[in-house]
């Protein structure tokens, strides 16, 4: 079947050649039956009713091939926009398996350049405290577009503004001040919820940059708004997978991971042959702190003893609030004498709160370790509280340290299995 225009113009073709055989059989028959001097005005004017004809004829088909040509370019817009939603879709449901910012970026970018081929891109996501953006991925970049590694909320007017930015330096348009290069760019912050989570960069160098850019930007915003859903919810799966990890008040890990992380590190240092410790720690006198200046306080209390107690620490050390006031370092791969020498440093550190909070900050430490006073992961935490009981008893504010085991012939030991 003929396409509406291609019909119409048929339709008008052939009732225009109708009438033009029509005039031209009315003139040879006035010609034929009109006497000599009449003949030749009848030919004469069929000639001209048959020109007259032929230029209608070509004007309606210009106006015809004009409107076949609007209906193509509506068409092919048409399917470019479909093909459009079927890509954003696509991208949404794979989206939904994104676990970190790096599944999140890869969907971005295969599915931009499946659809802006020619534009450079780049994502760029908060970190965890919110003060600046850092480069999670970029694709098709050139000279004239490198993304920086980082950028400030501030230095940015989408972000300032909550809407897309165009950076054109070709079109004197108001710049952000992280722009470099000498491409011209749309930056997309992307919001879900309230917040915004990150900023969407697309990048062009070619003639009509800011046409183009124009022309994209509401795709730039249906990539940007199923983007910041996805970002979204990896920031909500991330503060669960926290809350479940870790005490919201201090930021320390909570007992359970302590645990886990407990028998986890034991059983690879039974393996390697080398020592676990435990330190138990309480913070004296808590109770009456905060009788005497509320809850508050203690709150900000024992926020700045696990800030002082993580700085202190090998990242690969543990930190946990075991309960209430009562906290517990794990430290793998760490004899007992050594152990007992990061005590007392802790132990100084806290010491030194109590002029900034302007009351007495001290802590009591037992020290613990497998396998010098301890055999298994089941007895290591007895034995540190038990050492912190005795430095209670002592007089609080100083490290004690479990019995050690006695002496065992080394021949008689299992060889732990590879």
């Amino acid at each position: 079947m003929l396409p509406t225009g291609l019909k119409q113009v048929a339709d008008g073709r052939r009732w225009i050649i109708l009438a033009q055989l029509g005039v031209v059989c009315a003139a040879l028959g006035a010609g034929l039956i009109a006497p000599a001097p009449y003949a030749w005005y009848a030919t004469a004017f069929a000639l001209a009713v048959v020109l007259a004809m032929l230029v209608v004829s070509m004007i309606y088909a210009k106006d015809a091939i004009d409107g076949i040509g609007n209906q193509i370019a509506l068409y092919e817009n048409a399917r470019r926009t479909s093909q459009q939603v079927e890509e954003l879709f696509a991208m949404t449901d794979m989206l939904q398996a994104a676990e970190d910012h790096d599944d999140a970026g890869a969907v971005l970018m295969a599915t931009a350049q499946r659809l802006l081929p020619e534009f450079g891109g780049a994502l760029y996501v908060f970190n965890n405290s919110r003060d600046r953006l850092d480069l999670a991925k970029s694709w098709n970049t050139s000279d004239g577009f490198h993304p920086a590694e980082t950028l400030l909320p501030g230095n940015c007017w989408a972000l300032k503004r909550g809407k897309p930015h165009i950076n054109d330096r070709s079109q004197q348009t108001l710049c952000c001040m992280h722009q470099i290069g000498s491409a011209a760019t749309v930056e997309v912050p992307m919001m879900a919820r309230g917040s915004v989570y990150g900023l969407l960069v697309l990048a062009t160098e070619a003639e009509g940059s800011y046409d183009q850019l124009m022309g994209n930007r509401r795709l730039a915003r249906a990539l940007a708004d199923s983007m910041s859903l996805a970002l979204s919810n990896i920031a909500l799966r991330e503060k669960l997978r926290t809350q479940s990890l870790r005490d919201p008040l201090t930021g320390l890990y909570n007992r359970r991971y302590m645990e886990d992380a407990l028998d986890r590190y034991v059983s690879l240092a039974e393996r390697s042959g080398t020592a676990t410790s435990v330190v138990m720690i309480d913070l004296d006198n808590f109770k009456l702190l905060n009788d005497q200046y509320g809850h508050a306080k203690g709150d900000a209390v024992l926020r700045d003893v696990a800030s002082q107690l993580v700085s202190a620490l090998r990242p690969s050390d543990v930190v946990s609030r075991y309960g209430g006031e009562e906290l517990l370092v794990i430290l793998p791969n760490c004899g007992l004498d050594d152990a007992m020498h990061k005590a007392e440093v802790m132990r100084a550190r806290i010491e030194a709160l109590s002029e900034p909070h302007g009351v007495a900050v001290t802590a009591s430490f037992g020290v613990a370790a497998v396998p010098e006073t301890s055999t298994s992961p089941v007895d290591v935490i007895p034995m540190a509280d038990a050492a912190l009981y005795v430095a209670k008893q002592a007089g609080k504010n100083c490290v004690r340290v479990a019995d050690r085991r006695a002496a065992r012939d080394d021949s008689q030991l299992r060889l732990a299995v590879p």
